[in-house]
């Protein structure tokens, strides 16, 4: 099977410093690093902010690997601050209001920057975005 390595116009700096792809892909499957509240303009300020940023980087580099949101099948989360799971939830909410990919949040000490304060990663299956749910 064909690797190919996803890296949306933007983030060829972290490609290159940092050694690592925003995502791979192989198949349908796609592992997406963490995505950070973060963009052109650096880190956001709040977990709101953060968290609704982090969740439109995560959904480029889902496009640019051909992707969309409802794709994902899990999610997991990573929060300097479960206090701030609540506003978490309800932004997230936004992005996924219904078919919920499988999620794990977990609480951390510290990102790779002071001022992150969370930080998301997912897999997603290319196409998969049609659902038979099994809930009440």
């Amino acid at each position: 099977m064909k690797r190919t390595l996803v890296n949306p116009p933007g983030s060829e700096g972290a490609y290159r410093a940092l050694h690592f792809s925003q995502a791979v892909r192989v198949g349908d499957t796609l592992w997406i690093s963490g995505q950070a509240g973060s963009g052109p303009k650096g880190i956001a300020d709040g977990c709101e902010a953060q968290a609704r940023l982090a969740f439109e980087n995560l959904k480029k580099v889902l496009v640019e690997a051909g992707a969309e949101l409802g794709d994902v099948v899990e999610l997991t989360s990573f929060h300097t601050d479960m206090g701030d799971f609540k506003t978490f939830m309800t932004v997230k909410d936004e992005f996924f209001p219904e078919n919920y990919p499988a999620w794990t949040a977990v609480g951390i000490q510290q990102l790779a920057h002071p001022k992150m304060l969370l930080e998301i990663r997912a897999v997603a299956v290319a196409g998969s975005a049609q659902v038979e749910t099994d809930h009440p």
